[in-house]
């Protein structure tokens, strides 16, 4: 404890440090006040129906994701989603279109344009979201709830909820910039966090109910969510070390010979991007189907918008294993590392440098991405067997999922950062066992 209060001090003592994270706690604070301002024209007072349809299913995870502003119908009711869905849009035309692979060659230039892109991408989504998030508000809520009637009331909150996103799109990079953490990761993180403690409160009274179970059943709910905590975390940090011994390490006019070093591989180089990609593109049916209530959906819809059902988590299981490939193929570069190994002399035992290496790698990276990929998809849907189990739909979303995956992978990041920031100024690190590995350098930046 005293070693934790000494850290504390050591972070107020740097004022770089200490100025970005009140910066970000500044911004954080702005965007959960925002998520509380309803759309100019509503009645705040008549969404309850809005809030109980929020309350569970799909649309629930996506009310989490926006930090509760969706069943607020608030400005920034569609959050942050549409942007993240214009996101894989533009890296998956970086694959198949020469245009966006020129750009990813430019380096910052390209970035810069492929940014731009990306949010004319997502005001177009938006347009198209946001009379759909209207139509289901005026199916869900009485007429007289909404005191601006008409194309007036439509136009406006279509401007409004657009600017609303792109507003949290504008503060996620000044997080980013100025702050501390990866800015959209965080307003993100923040929105899960908000719904933690309602859900615990909720689950607990609800154990104390007659027949519920009582102390010992949420007992019980604590602690398997504190192993399936540590599992997640074991998920995100876990590498595999591939020993490369090389012949020669030349390091100024000095050769060191004998000298076994390691490639730092991980079973899950993706981070956690993969599993928030895949549940932007399982909102899209929702979305096309205008958030309507899922009882009167039929079909299709109606699959992928039971959020226990069959169809809805193997579809979502198989795009998160497909995006694990796809991000770890990003992330990691064989032929990169294959070459920078042979310019250095360096090369792995039995195998020939440059081709041979490069095959070598990305056999061995397929091999531990497969069960990385797999177990990170039964974690993203092991809340559906938590609220199968009898766990409320509210508390079961932290059982793994897409917001447990989320706040464990976050956190690790910011508090790498923050630590990076303390080593460099020569203080002790926030763990003394070893450094914090979060998922920097990997795909941790939208």
């Amino acid at each position: 404890m005293r070693a934790f209060i000494e850290t504390l001090k050591n972070i107020w003592k740097i004022e770089d440090l200490r100025k970005r994270i009140l910066y970000t706690l500044g911004i954080l604070l702005v965007y959960r006040l925002g998520s509380f301002i309803t759309l100019p024209g509503v009645d705040p007072g008549q969404l309850a129906s809005l809030k109980a349809q929020t309350a569970e299913g799909v649309l629930g995870l996506l009310d989490m994701f926006s930090g509760g502003a969706f069943s607020n119908a608030s400005i920034f009711a569609l959050g942050i989603m549409p942007y993240i869905s214009a996101s894989i849009v533009v890296q998956l035309l970086g694959i198949a279109v020469p245009y966006f692979q020129r750009l990813q060659k430019e380096g910052e230039s390209g970035r810069r344009k492929m940014n731009q892109i990306t949010r004319y991408l997502t005001v177009f989504i938006l347009v198209l979201q946001a009379p759909s998030y209207l139509a289901n508000l005026h199916a869900q809520i009485p007429e007289s709830a909404f005191i601006i009637k008409g194309s007036t009331f439509t136009i406006s909150s279509v401007v409004i909820m657009t600017a609303g996103t792109m507003f949290i799109m504008w503060l996620g990079e000044r997080i980013t910039d100025r702050g501390i953490g990866n800015g959209i990761s965080l307003i993100i993180m923040i929105g899960i966090i908000a719904r933690l403690p309602f859900a615990t409160v909720a689950e607990f009274g609800a154990r104390l109910e007659q027949q519920g179970g009582g102390l010992v059943a949420f007992l019980v709910e604590l602690v398997v969510l504190f192993i399936v905590f540590m599992f997640s975390i074991l998920l995100v940090q876990g590498t595999r070390r591939i020993p490369v011994q090389y012949a020669k390490r030349i390091i100024g006019n000095k050769q060191y010979g004998g000298v076994r070093q390691y490639i730092p591989l991980k079973v899950n180089a993706a981070g956690v991007m993969p599993i928030i990609f895949a549940q932007a593109l399982m909102f899209i049916p929702l979305t096309i189907a205008g958030f309507a209530n899922s009882e009167k959906l039929t079909g299709f819809a109606a699959a992928f918008a039971n959020f226990t059902g069959f169809w809805y988590n193997l579809v979502f299981a198989i795009l998160i294993i497909a995006f694990t490939y796809f991000y770890t193929a990003v992330t990691i570069n064989p032929q990169q590392m294959a070459e920078d190994m042979k310019r250095n002399g360096g090369f792995i035992p039995g195998v020939k440098p440059g081709r041979k290496t490069m095959e070598f790698l990305d056999s061995i990276m397929s091999r531990i991405t497969l069960p990385g990929s797999i177990f990170l998809a039964f974690i993203a849907i092991l809340p559906a067997f938590a609220q199968l189990a009898g766990i409320s739909s509210q508390f079961a979303s932290f059982y793994g999922g897409t917001s447990l995956l989320i706040l464990v992978g976050v956190v690790l990041d910011t508090l790498q950062q923050i630590e990076s920031h303390l080593l460099m100024r020569h203080y002790d690190g926030l763990m003394k066992s070893g450094r914090i590995k979060g998922r920097m350098g990997s795909a941790s930046a939208m």
